[in-house]
């Protein structure tokens, strides 16, 4: 986009902004009056949302801005923001001719922490430049660091994923019981996504395995019910002795489980006997 906006002192432009949340669904908002369709997003006409100031600068330093709204468009409900769906979604923040439709994204980022008060909402957004704040010289740690079949670890994930299907529900229990799975003490400390059901999309960790049924660590749907689809990941507790027994994969493994304490230093020569 080659096209210098505000260059003139009377433009047809509004704001737009859009999320990418992580269950696959993209929103597009726009502050005009109508709605406006441009790069293949249909961009609601949301009033009640706005964008504060952006601060973008040369530095290091994160690039701020943050999205205040009200609850009451369909696609942001308290719900839904209830139930995480925004939690770490990706956010583009610019402006649109809305005659032409021309357009240039002023603002990427993530969405950080989420408050909500009465109807209304305020969404903290943190720029790409957030990733230099994190530390990359790694922690010794007896146990491995890296995320089960992520990088570090070099696992396949396909190879330790399976369609699951609910079989029993336990509410009270925040639990569920699968059929066409592998079973269910493999998946302790392990993940599952929802492909239908009130919360497809969602992601949610496994916290425990009770006999055959998996407690999750975010409430279940009431309206959740038997036959709903799953895809489950298998879990890793992250130790040498699971790596190299049930894994075979102890040369990967991104720990120091032989290292020793702190307490080394405690320690004080005793007289023999």
């Amino acid at each position: 986009m080659s096209r210098v906006f505000f260059a003139r002192e009377l433009e047809a432009t509004a704001t737009f902004w859009r999320i990418h949340r992580r269950d696959g669904v993209t929103l597009g908002f726009t502050s005009h009056d109508r709605d406006l369709w441009f790069d293949g997003v249909l961009h609601r006409a949301a009033p009640g949302m706005v964008p504060s100031a952006i601060r973008r600068s040369a530095g290091i330093e994160a690039d701020t801005a943050d999205v205040r709204g009200v609850l009451a468009h369909d696609a942001i409900a308290a719900d839904a923001l209830a139930e995480g769906r925004f939690d770490g979604a990706g956010v583009a923040i610019g402006v649109v001719d809305w005659e032409s439709c021309e357009n240039a994204i002023l603002y990427r980022g993530a969405i950080g922490a989420v408050d909500q008060e009465a109807n209304a909402f305020s969404a903290e957004l943190r720029s790409a430049k957030a990733a230099l704040e994190t530390d990359p010289v790694p922690r010794t740690s007896p146990t491995c660091r890296a995320a089960f079949c992520g990088p570090g670890c070099t696992l396949p994930a396909s190879r330790f994923t399976h369609d699951g299907t609910v079989s029993q529900i336990d509410f009270d229990g925040n639990s569920i019981a699968l059929t066409g799975a592998t079973p269910a003490s493999r998946f302790r400390d392990g993940s599952l996504r929802w492909l239908d059901g009130p919360q497809a999309g969602l992601a949610m960790e496994i916290t425990g395995v009770t006999g055959a049924s998996l407690v999750l660590d975010t409430q279940l749907d009431p309206a959740l019910q038997v036959g709903a689809r799953a895809l489950v990941r298998e879990g890793c507790d992250h130790t040498i002795g699971t790596c190299h027994d049930r894994f075979g994969n102890a040369v990967n493994f991104q720990g120091e489980p032989f290292l020793p304490g702190n307490d080394l230093l405690a320690r004080y020569p005793a007289p023999q006997a």
